[in-house]
């Protein structure tokens, strides 16, 4: 996924706005965008426990 953090305008105080793919969502400020981005990486690169489950839900019909 593709993350981008831009202004929506290049005056001072202006909303920022975060890019994901072809998804938008406008804050208040550039800090609060990029926490929340901060938020978003450290989500998607942790570890998914539904992944493991459906792995091993795959393996073991294999072996049976």
């Amino acid at each position: 996924m593709e993350i981008q953090v831009r202004p929506l305008t290049s005056f001072e105080g202006s909303s920022w706005e975060v890019h994901m793919d072809s998804n938008k969502v406008t804050f208040r400020s550039e800090s609060e965008a990029r926490a929340f981005v901060q938020t978003l990486e450290s989500r998607l690169s942790a570890p998914h426990q539904l992944l493991d489950v459906a792995a091993d839900h795959t393996l073991s019909r294999r072996a049976g």
